[in-house]
């Protein structure tokens, strides 16, 4: 009988990688979700996405790998990829096939004052996964890249084609710099690499600190939100389930070489700007409520506008994210009012 492929998720217990963990074990993978479990936004929110992949908390101990009571073929082991003998360890003894990358410091503004914590998650620990998939001749290697490298280009929409060499945030600067560290492995090595270029993920379990999630609750409590750019802003919101079909397609698939590399970039994206006002004007219908604005001017890192050119994803996969804006809030919003009933949480406040 052939051996079901084990795929190592990083960042397991966050946004992505939870909704992604899922999805592959559905498809009958064997699944190791990895996550250091940090504080940048209340950990509850990531216990309990680790709750809803049947790992209950009192079972969570450094470096034990652990089985789901609730899925088949699922594990979780809490871990920083930051630790180079605890990476290489682990895949000494789980003989992975596939990696996900999806472990990273995120949030533009909070890299503005804290950027050594991106230097050690994206870059180091980033260094680790790369170095661990090199000496355990890993077949495929996925990883989290941003739309926020595109930085000032004002062409759009964005194609991976275009120069990425003007990032306007130190996160920016850090998921360029593991597109040109990922290209060097693949170099070397014939690491077979793909980079995916995330645009404004949303969805249930989302991350507190984007715009949609804490524009939720300041509407639900009736407190003011901040909105940058005067509202001047148009992001391309892409559902989760949109997201997590876009890898799970691209798992199995091997990077076309280019003339030195196995290495390819892809855009993961909606294809679709929506403008900012429009977002509160869907949440608000949503409430129930109004939103009180407070205007403010662009900050710093912030760019006008994302839009993704995904014609190079449906030409290698036959599919593009779609998911309308209404319909994804409408799914995001039933599921906050669930879990926001049982606990609150105080999330950070980020752009877009």
């Amino acid at each position: 009988m052939k051996r079901r492929q084990r795929v190592l998720v990083t960042g397991s217990a966050g946004f992505i990688g939870h909704h992604l963990a899922l999805a592959l074990q559905h498809h009958h993978y064997e699944v190791v979700g990895l996550d250091s479990i940090n504080d940048y936004y209340h950990t509850e929110l990531k216990y309990g996405r680790l709750a809803e992949q049947g790992f209950e908390r009192m079972q969570i101990k450094h470096g034990a790998c652990i089985e789901s009571k609730l899925k088949e073929r699922l594990f979780f082991i809490r871990l920083d990829l930051t630790d180079e003998h605890a990476m290489n360890r682990l895949f000494e003894e789980q003989r992975f096939d596939v990696v996900v990358n999806l472990a990273a410091q995120a949030g533009v503004r909070y890299s503005m004052d804290h950027p050594q914590s991106y230097v050690s998650s994206n870059l180091v620990g980033f260094a680790n996964v790369l170095e661990s998939c090199r000496r355990h001749h890993i077949k495929h290697l996925l990883f989290a890249s941003s739309s926020s490298v595109y930085g000032l280009n004002k062409e759009t929409p964005f194609k991976t084609s275009m120069k990425t060499d003007q990032p306007i945030s130190f996160y920016a600067a850090t998921k360029k710099a593991n597109e040109v560290m990922a290209y060097s492995y693949a170099h070397l090595y014939q690491l077979p690499v793909m980079g995916l270029r995330f645009f404004t993920v949303y969805g249930p379990w989302g991350r507190p600190d984007m715009a949609y999630y804490s524009f939720t609750k300041a509407i639900a409590a009736g407190t003011p939100i901040r909105v940058f750019n005067h509202g001047e802003m148009h992001r391309d919101f892409t559902y989760i389930d949109d997201v997590v079909q876009s890898i799970a397609k691209l798992l199995d698939m091997l990077p076309e070489s280019d003339p030195t590399a196995p290495y390819k970039l892809y855009n993961i994206g909606n294809s679709k700007p929506e403008h900012l006002l429009e977002l509160i004007a869907i949440l608000e219908r949503l409430l129930g409520r109004k939103a009180l604005l407070d205007m403010q001017p662009m900050q710093p890192g912030d760019v006008p506008a994302t839009f993704a050119d995904v014609t190079d994803l449906q030409a290698a996969v036959d599919y593009r994210p779609g998911t309308p804006l209404e319909e994804g809030l409408s799914k995001f919003v039933s599921w906050y009012k669930a879990y926001h009933c049982k606990q609150e949480l105080e999330p950070l406040a980020e752009s877009a």
